[in-house]
Order: C-alpha cells, then sequence, then structure tokens
C-alpha cells in the first residue's frame, strides 16, 4: 500500500514563506507523476502544482506561478512544494497526490495523503 505524508504546514504572515514535503512509501517513486492540490473552506480543491517522473513537465496553476515552486528527489521519495510571497487566499488544506506515470495528465490521481493545514494571516 502507498503512502503519502506531507509535512511543513502552518500559520504565516502574507508575504512570508513555507515549504511542504510530501514523502511516500510502499511504492516505486521514480513511477509516479506528483501533484499538489489544496482546498479552500467551501471551495473544491484545486490543483496546485504537479511534476512529472524526471522532472521534464511541471504545471502551475495561474495563480501560483512566479511564488510557487515544485520540485522531487527520487533517492528520497520527496516532494516538495516551496510557497513564496503567500497570500490570505492560498490559506487550505495542501494535499500530495501521486499517480502512475502511464496516466495521462487529466487522468485522476491514485494515491492521496492526509493533508497539511496552510494558514496565511493578513
Amino acid at each position: 500500500q502507498v503512502q503519502l505524508v506531507e509535512s511543513g504546514g502552518g500559520l504565516v504572515q502574507a508575504g512570508g514563506s513555507l515549504r511542504l514535503s510530501c514523502t511516500t512509501s510502499g511504492g516505486t517513486f521514480s513511477t509516479y507523476t506528483m501533484g499538489w492540490f489544496r482546498q479552500a473552506p467551501g471551495k473544491e480543491r484545486e490543483s496546485v502544482a504537479a511534476i512529472s517522473w524526471n522532472g521534464d513537465y511541471i504545471y502551475y496553476t495561474e495563480s501560483v506561478k512566479g511564488r510557487f515552486t515544485i520540485s522531487r528527489d527520487n533517492a528520497k521519495n520527496t516532494v516538495n512544494l516551496q510557497m513564496n510571497s503567500l497570500k490570505p487566499e492560498d490559506t487550505a488544506v495542501y494535499y500530495c497526490a501521486a499517480k502512475y506515470v502511464w496516466k495521462t495528465r487529466n487522468a485522476p490521481y491514485d494515491f492521496w495523503g492526509q493533508g497539511t493545514q496552510v494558514t496565511v494571516s493578513h
């Protein structure tokens, strides 16, 4: 069974930074496309960023471009999300997710973490 564990969430003032990490176990990390999602209260879950198994393809939702950076370390089974210039509207529960590399970009993810809260104050 594949498990994903997020860490690094917390409370930060607007303009600050946080670094989220997600470590996987129970599978072969290099066979997964990895993604970060978020869900704010009363809103639907949205895709924030994604990275292919070798880093050749990276996606960001428009609202985080230039502020967030996704990266992965296949040797450590870890994917990170560096979040800079945080805004109150970035407040949400952030989830790490994985899907097999042979799935299309729009295919649903196969495995999910439990989420980590990010709160950005004014």
